[in-house]
């Protein structure tokens, strides 16, 4: 596989992992060639079970049971919402406000297939709380909390208030964020041929995710940001 996935927690039962951007959570049935966090852990334990998921460019936290009935007894606390699931992003401008509630419905789009509309009608109910963390004009930084776990809803949900997450290509744009398009008096340094964007992918991660196990034990598991987003808050703090 050439990697190895950032273990954040493990007991008896669980393995909770920090998923890099660009790698899948479990295989792509017509591209099972391609590695995954769930075929990564198979070899080294032999057989898990995924309880949940995240896209592909989406870096951060992930649960793997070990067993089935942990799987069945942590995917029944998924599919009924007795888990705290927390991200954060980098997304474009600053939102009016410094926290709001987004209550939209989300479905498939109707033509273009692997991506999410809003529809009042036709969407299934979505919700999603954001916190302004950080704001430095150009960008801010969000905290999200998901009551709902619709596919890219967190992206929809930034792109409808106006805020699309940096780097989202199907509902932002997928331009690279360079320093010298908010540094002032930027110089590219004489060794190198052209500027290196700090940022180049989906800017959203997986935080945290927080419940209780079977036992009674409450598992309160975070993330931490990768190098790439941690570069670009630091510039931005820097220069803007």
């Amino acid at each position: 596989m050439g990697m190895k996935l950032e273990v954040l927690y493990e007991d008896e039962s669980y393995v909770f992992v920090n998923k890099p951007h660009g790698l899948l959570a479990i295989p792509d049935r017509h591209s099972p060639e391609i590695p995954s966090a769930s075929g990564y852990l198979n070899k080294l334990y032999g057989q898990i079970f995924v309880v949940h998921r995240l896209d592909r460019y989406t870096s951060g936290c992930i649960c793997f049971a070990k067993d089935s009935e942990t799987h069945r007894y942590t995917s029944q606390l998924f599919e009924n919402r007795f888990v705290e699931k927390y991200y954060t992003a980098i997304v474009k401008g600053t939102p009016s406000v410094k926290e709001g509630t987004i209550e939209e419905s989300i479905m498939e789009h109707p033509v273009q297939k692997g991506k999410m509309v809003i529809n009042s009608k036709l969407g299934k109910p979505s919700k999603t709380d954001f916190t302004v963390m950080e704001s430095f004009g150009l960008f801010s930084y969000l905290k999200y909390k998901l009551h709902t776990g619709r596919t890219h809803q967190i992206r929809v949900h930034s792109a409808f208030i106006g805020h699309p997450i940096v780097c989202d290509e199907i509902y932002g744009d997928s331009n690279p964020v360079y320093l010298s398009s908010f540094k002032k008096k930027f110089n590219l340094s004489k060794l190198a041929e052209e500027e290196t964007p700090i940022l180049n992918r989906l800017a959203l991660h997986a935080a945290q995710l927080k419940f209780t196990k079977s036992n009674g034990e409450i598992l309160d598991i975070e993330a931490p940001l990768g190098r790439d987003l941690n570069a670009m808050l630091k510039q931005c703090r820097k220069w803007l």
